[in-house]
Formats: C-alpha cells, sequence, structure tokens
C-alpha cells in the first residue's frame, strides 16, 4: 500500500511539473528567437518522455498486483520462509538456494505465466532486480496473451 500511495504522489508531482513546464515551453516558442524555441520544443519533449516513463511504470505495477492477487487466490504464492535482514530484505543465501527451484519450473513449462512470476519473485528475493523485472514482464506478457486466447 505504501509503494501504491508513493506511486500517485510521484504522478501528482508529475502532472503538476508537466503543467508548469509546458506553460514555459509555450513561453519561450512564443519569443520567435530560435534558441528560445529549440528551448521551449525540448521543455515539451522531455517531460513527456518522462510521463510516458512513469506511466509504464504504473501500468507495470498494476498489472505485477493483478497477478499476484490470482496466484495469491489460486495458493500459487511462494511461502515466505525465509530468513530477512533487519530490513525485510531476505537473506540472499537463503534466496540463492530457492532458486533453482523456481528456475526448473520455468524449463518445465516456458508457456506458464505463473512460473514466470514465481521466477520473477526468487530472482527479486536473490537481490537480481533487473532478471526479475524481466521475468515479470515475461510473466504479464503470457498472461495477457492467454487472456487473448480465450477470447
Amino acid at each position: 500500500m505504501r509503494n501504491r500511495i508513493a506511486a500517485i504522489v510521484m504522478a501528482v508531482i508529475l502532472a503538476v511539473y508537466l503543467v508548469l513546464v509546458f506553460e514555459r515551453a509555450v513561453m519561450l516558442i512564443a519569443t520567435g528567437v530560435a534558441v528560445a524555441i529549440i528551448m521551449g520544443v525540448a521543455l515539451l519533449v522531455l517531460p513527456l518522455v518522462a510521463a510516458w516513463a512513469i506511466g509504464r511504470e504504473l501500468l507495470f505495477g498494476v498489472r505485477t498486483e493483478k497477478l499476484v492477487k490470482i496466484l495469491d487466490a489460486e495458493g500459487g504464492l511462494p511461502v515466505e520462509d525465509l530468513p530477512h535482514r533487519a530490513s525485510g530484505r531476505p537473506l540472499r543465501d537463503a534466496a540463492d538456494e530457492d532458486f533453482p527451484t523456481y528456475k526448473a519450473e520455468v524449463e518445465g513449462a516456458p508457456t506458464s505465466w505463473r512460473a514466470w512470476f514465481r521466477l520473477g519473485l526468487a530472482y527479486d528475493a536473490s537481490g537480481d532486480r533487473r532478471r526479475a523485472r524481466s521475468a515479470l514482464r515475461e510473466s504479464i506478457r503470457l498472461y495477457r496473451a492467454e487472456q487473448h486466447a480465450k477470447v
């Protein structure tokens, strides 16, 4: 819940920023001076790229949350019995011991979004955020393909 609130606050701050930057960009473009016009155009483009990136991350969060709820309802989430640091993060060595189980599950069922999701959670517990996000994205892709195939 705390992450969701933080994401919403960041999105609101970005929206305010975009409005202010847009206003400044229009003012710069309206001057008619070449350098000011270039700066104004840059002020329009760069915040749009930032808004796209944040929107993508918010969508990623919504989709992963949906898959967590489905797995939780099915009883398919991994049991959290790993020892933790004071920060709440699992101890990496303990997480690394569980990792081969989830990797083997994906190798056995490469089109299972559930297996990919659990692998993403295992990568995250091991501290490999890049691979965790990649596995979770693959899980989302497979889930969406499964849903489209049902239609």
